[in-house]
């Protein structure tokens, strides 16, 4: 990866709809090399997705939870159930199995405190394995991004 691919990289995360004209004029490049960057660095996975970047609060999910939870135990059939019910669980943004004193690290949205309600005790605390969940309620979002430092 050298300084075009960089470029590239940052152009795109700031907006991804970017056309490949505009693309290939920002980081100095013609066209039919930039398109050849781009492609390459997605082939090769660097370039993982394109997304829309939506607003939780204008589309009606202003409550904003990190959950972190313990569960009873680590046997692959509790694991397993914990994995599936995140899998299909919407309203689940992230979750990271971590090390420490809880097992996962979920973030989680919410229409309000009642569908929040909703989540933990029809979803994640109906689940065997389940120990702990403790929730911290985010009252201010001071930053949010996807875009790593290169």
């Amino acid at each position: 990866m050298d300084s075009y691919d960089r470029r590239i990289l940052s152009v795109l995360q700031r907006d991804a709809r970017t056309s490949n004209q505009q693309l290939a004029k920002e980081v100095g490049l013609s066209p039919s090399p930039c398109w050849r960057r781009v492609r390459r660095l997605e082939e090769s996975g660097v370039i993982e997705q394109y997304v829309a970047r939506l607003s939780r609060q204008e589309l009606g999910f202003p409550v904003l939870a990190y959950v972190q939870i313990s569960l009873e135990d680590h046997h692959p059939d509790t694991i397993r159930e914990f994995d599936e019910m995140i899998r299909r669980c919407d309203e689940v943004q992230e979750c990271c199995s971590m090390s420490g004193q809880y097992d996962y690290l979920i973030k989680v949205v919410a229409r309000d405190m009642e569908g929040y309600e909703d989540f933990l005790s029809g979803k994640l605390l109906r689940l065997t394995g389940v120990q702990t969940a403790n929730t911290s309620f985010v009252l201010k979002q001071k930053k949010s991004t996807s875009a790593l430092p290169l």
